[in-house]
């Protein structure tokens, strides 16, 4: 049994709930997925306008059973196959975190394995090592989503260096909701991506905010509030409102934004790789302009297929097995932290 142990590798089953995706994954030796169940709360959410909290916790307590047994079936293991048990434990919806984390502490307790508690962000970067076999840090990340922009100098497996971060609204956050203010169903960032392709990025001058040289800090809610005062503007007038136009500008200003940071970022932390993770990290656009960025300053940039940009757990499994690696693992005093901050254990 042992001989087929080693043979098999070390798996790691970890378990992701900080906001309305309930989410379950087995990764084997840290970066091979052997199942990444899946479940979205989106349809259950849209019908407000964005994610309820109390409902979104209530729903995990109802998917995290069936998703668990999903994930295990798939990859063709049973719960004595598992080596650890990884979890999101912060930043996040606390009641959501709860549930992954009560569930995370059962299994590790009635195992006899470890628990380890993952910080949100972390998994997010280190789903880039899922995506590309021979990442290895020093590099920078961007993370981009509905709750986080960062910029993250990664020194090596555990030690990260927040360079900035945004003062108030995240660039996902934007997105969604000028999303509202133009009528676009929720989850709004790619709606107002898929309309964008349909409008001229240069028609409106929307406000790009903090842009001075060396600063790594960003700035979302002044841009948001200029595309609702055009709005306004424009149907107290009476006049014509392009929503095309809107959101390739709004779309354009934000992402030149971050290219620019990530740039000067690179500059300062003297590194070649980069790395693009978070929701926003599907913006197709946002690929594309940091890929032509990456290659005139001849960087190497890398960024996780779309499923793997989005929440999920096979990025929190992968972080966990070099906090397992490292013997680094909670006790099952481990509690939800929803304003954990990156570093912070």
């Amino acid at each position: 049994m042992e001989e087929q142990v080693k043979q098999r590798g070390k798996l790691i089953l970890a378990i992701e709930t900080s906001c309305d995706e309930t989410s379950v994954a087995l990764v084997e030796d840290g970066r091979k997925i052997r199942a990444n169940i899946i479940s979205s709360q989106v349809p259950l959410h849209r019908k407000y306008g964005g994610v309820v909290p109390e409902i979104a916790s209530r729903k995990h307590i109802e998917n995290v059973l069936p998703v668990l047994e999903e994930c295990l079936t798939e990859a063709g293991v049973t719960l004595d196959d598992i080596d650890g048990i990884g979890v999101t434990y912060g930043p996040g919806l606390v009641g959501a975190l709860l549930v992954g984390v009560s569930a995370a502490k059962a299994l590790a307790f009635s195992l006899g394995v470890p628990l380890i508690g993952v910080h949100h962000l972390e998994g997010h970067i280190f789903a880039n090592f899922l995506e590309n076999e021979q990442l290895e840090p020093p590099f920078v990340a961007l993370v981009v989503s509905g709750g986080h922009t960062a910029l993250v100098h990664v020194k090596d497996y555990s030690t990260f260096e927040l360079l900035g971060e945004t003062r108030d609204d995240a660039v996902g956050e934007a997105f969604d909701k000028v999303a509202r203010i133009l009528g676009l169903p929720y989850p709004g960032g790619p709606e107002v991506e898929r309309l964008a392709k349909e409008g001229d990025p240069d028609a409106i001058p929307f406000p790009k905010a903090l842009c001075e040289k060396g600063s790594f800090e960003f700035s979302f809610s002044g841009l948001k509030s200029a595309v609702l005062n055009y709005h306004n503007s424009k149907k107290m007038k009476n006049e014509e409102i392009n929503p095309a136009d809107v959101a390739a500008s709004f779309q354009s200003a934000a992402l030149d934004v971050l290219v620019a940071k990530t740039m000067q970022a690179m500059e300062v932390c003297g590194v070649k790789q980069l790395v693009l993770a978070g929701g926003v990290a599907a913006n197709t656009m946002l690929r594309e302009k940091l890929t032509e960025a990456a290659a005139q300053k001849g960087i190497a940039f890398s960024y996780p297929n779309k499923i793997l940009c989005t929440d999920n757990a096979a990025m929190i499994a992968c972080r966990a097995h070099y906090l397992y690696e490292e013997g680094r693992f909670a006790d099952l005093h481990l509690n939800g932290v929803p304003s954990l901050p990156l570093g912070k254990r």
